[in-house]
């Protein structure tokens, strides 16, 4: 069990705590990003319902089920980003298409997304009328991409080989990575909502068609308070026929209250000859750009807007934001300009020039290049772009020591950005929409904090 947790000590740990009886009914497993959390909570559920002795290589029918994630017993939810892992995994299947476990990666990676529409969690959501045909595309498709697959199978492909019908198999694989895709950036927000923790919490209570049921909880920070308290209640009285994995990337980041009752396991980061050794391994990728960067760049390399571009982005938008709140207080007759507002702006231009794009103060023009250059933040990407901005902010008012109105700049960015990330990630307010808010409404906050700031 847990053979395929690369290096990770906290898989000895749950395969030592499994076998002295001693496993928690209620974990955290936590640690940066690709560093096996989600694998190590699957596989955990597997083992928890195998009806024999639990070995990697089980066939007994509850394996079989949990490894291509349709066990009835078995529920995922929490935001994350499927995009990356399922073109990777596609990746992997066309390069070594005769081999069972890239076919496998590739239907599993799929399979997490869809289990976020699972009538558990979306019985009664309206949303899911307008979502069901795209669904409903992705199991099609995919169904379609295991015939078409077990007939390559039984042709004996090869890797490399010249075979007629791997023609059809990467259509398949095309047609379902573009509709997953799009099911992800439609169906999906940034936060947990209430309603999927409830309806969580009631299928926790029923009886489990096998052994044992497992709730998977990932990124749990990104719970909003009304979520967080009904998964409480949950944790309190957790009933004996089921075992609870919170993931998140940091353990603070976890409410006291939640974490008193969960036992942690810390997932490290890897030392990049791991990192590329899961790369070959998993992703049979032996290209010498697998080498360099981890897992976790080598996934942001399959995103459909990869981190680099978003941080390009980003500096774009801070340093146009910071030259329009400087122009306005300067049209306004201020004799002041606040330190801070220089500092964005000096700070971020060179990565926003070094991408190639222009010097900007208009909101439209600004806008409208993020928006042309994201593809309107296609893949759910707007949270990680907020994210960024914030990050070339705090950079940029601690350099060359602390501003006198650092805090108060901080202030206004983390506030803003919170707005910001709740419109389009809960409420799901048009990207174009938030964007604009978004920039109108730090250019006004800026403002007033530089002429509170001059007052004073």
């Amino acid at each position: 069990m847990f053979e395929n947790i690369i290096s990770q000590d906290a898989a000895a740990q749950l395969r030592d705590d499994i076998q002295s009886n001693h496993l928690a009914p209620s974990m955290l497993f936590y640690g940066p990003a690709a560093s096996g959390k989600g694998s190590a909570a699957l596989e955990l559920a597997r083992v928890l319902s195998c009806e024999k002795s639990a070995a990697w290589n089980c066939s007994c029918p509850a394996c079989v089920r949990h490894r291509y994630l349709s066990h009835s017993d078995l529920v995922m939810l929490g935001p994350r980003s499927f995009s990356a892992e399922i073109a990777a995994a596609r990746a992997a299947y066309l390069r070594d298409p005769g081999a069972s476990a890239t076919k496998l990666l590739f239907i599993r990676s799929l399979r997490k997304l869809t289990a976020r529409f699972s009538p558990v969690l979306r019985e009664d959501d309206a949303k899911l009328g307008k979502l069901n045909p795209l669904l409903l595309a992705v199991e099609e498709g995919l169904a379609e991409f295991e015939s078409a697959a077990v007939a390559v199978d039984n042709a004996g492909s090869e890797p490399g080989a010249d075979n007629g019908g791997m023609a059809d198999i990467e259509k398949f694989c095309d047609s379902l990575l573009k509709n997953a895709i799009k099911l992800e950036s439609e169906g999906l927000g940034e936060f947990i909502p209430i309603a999927q923790i409830r309806k969580a919490a009631y299928w926790s209570r029923l009886a489990p068609s096998g052994k044992q049921k497992t709730l998977i909880i990932e990124n749990a920070d990104r719970m909003q308070e009304g979520a967080r308290n009904s998964l409480l209640k949950l944790l309190e009285e957790p009933p004996a026929t089921i075992n609870i994995v919170l993931t998140a990337k940091r353990r603070e980041a976890i409410m006291p209250t939640l974490l008193s009752r969960l036992r942690p396991y810390r997932f490290l980061k890897r030392g990049a000859e791991k990192e590329s050794e899961v790369i070959r391994r998993v992703f049979r990728d032996t290209a010498d750009s697998a080498d360099s960067g981890g897992l976790a760049r080598y996934l942001d390399s399959f995103l459909p807007q990869p981190d680099d571009k978003l941080r390009a982005l980003a500096a774009f938008f801070v340093t146009s934001l910071a030259r329009a709140a400087v122009l306005k207080l300067k049209q306004d007759g201020a004799a002041w300009i606040p330190a801070e507002l220089t500092a964005l702006g000096a700070y971020c231009a060179p990565f926003a020039e070094a991408a190639g794009f222009p010097k900007s103060h208009s909101s439209g023009e600004v806008c409208a290049l993020i928006l042309a250059e994201s593809a309107d933040f296609e893949g759910r990407s707007f949270s990680r772009f907020l994210r960024f901005c914030l990050d070339f902010v705090s950079a940029a008012l601690q350099k060359n020591g602390a501003y006198p109105h650092s805090i108060a700049y901080n202030d206004i960015w983390r506030k803003n950005t919170a707005q910001a990330d709740m419109a389009a990630g809960v409420w799901n307010q048009n990207p174009a929409l938030a964007l604009e808010a978004f920039f109108y409404g730090l250019r006004s906050s800026m403002i007033d904090t530089g002429l509170r700031a001059e007052a004073s």
